[in-house]
């Protein structure tokens, strides 16, 4: 039996304008640098050395460090707020959040493709999203608001031993949580839960790029992807 092979015509669109690209570059290194120094700063190892105390200031530096690597944290974050009202349709908030039957019906093809591992070609076509899908965007609100309890908690641990006025305006959050302690439960838990989120994150990028072929994986360095037209046709901005 002769198989036949499906052919479509694809367009390269720019989905990820220059400053989407910018802040998920700067997050990634961010946390990296974040994660690695808060873990050191969680449970320091026991170096041994001659030299005087003076003189090896290294657990000092991965202090600071961590610090100025949460001020460019923060920094990103509201730049990230700003374009999500300034920037094109896909980076802009309104893509994040479902309201049509539509979004919601991604979201169900979505959950069938990456947890049942569906892949009818029909759903493919109706359904595939030029930007992020829903289930994507859902999960970017989730670690937004994950990102918020970062900033809150690791700027009020900071506060007392800060003397510049803007950790101080966090320094009531450790009262809020109950104390010191409780505050730093919090910070490390929601460490961890980054760190599940980016492991599930690079997964299906490489597998949705994998499955559609449509530059996944490459589109947050060049900001382009290949759409098929028929789903141009069916009225996606662009």
């Amino acid at each position: 039996m002769d198989t036949v092979h499906k052919t479509y015509e694809f367009k390269r669109v720019l989905v990820w304008e220059l400053p989407v690209r910018i802040f998920h570059w700067v997050n990634v290194l961010s946390i990296t640098v974040l994660a690695v120094t808060g873990f050191i700063i969680a449970d320091p190892p026991g170096i041994m050395s001659s030299a005087e105390a003076v003189d090896s200031y290294w657990f000092g530096t991965v202090r600071m460090i961590h610090f100025t690597t949460g001020y460019i944290f923060l920094i990103n974050a509201v730049a990230r707020i700003y374009w999500a009202f300034m920037g094109n349709y896909y980076s802009n908030w309104r893509a994040f959040i479902p309201l049509s039957k539509k979004e919601w019906d991604n979201i169900k093809h979505v959950l069938k493709v990456d947890i049942l591992l569906q892949n009818e070609e029909k759903e493919v076509l109706k359904n595939h999203s030029v930007g992020h899908n829903y289930v994507a965007s859902l999960s970017y609100v989730v670690l937004f608001l994950l990102a918020l309890v970062q900033i809150f908690t690791g700027f009020g641990l900071y506060a007392p031993t800060s003397g510049w006025w803007l950790p101080k305006l966090f320094s009531w959050v450790p009262y809020v949580l109950g104390d010191e302690m409780t505050t730093r439960y919090v910070h490390h838990i929601a460490t961890w839960l980054f760190i599940i989120f980016t492991l599930v994150h690079v997964y299906l990028v490489f597998y949705h790029d994998w499955l559609e072929g449509r530059g996944e994986s490459s589109s947050m360095i060049s900001g382009y992807k290949f759409v098929r037209k028929e789903r141009l046709d069916k009225g996606d901005t662009i």
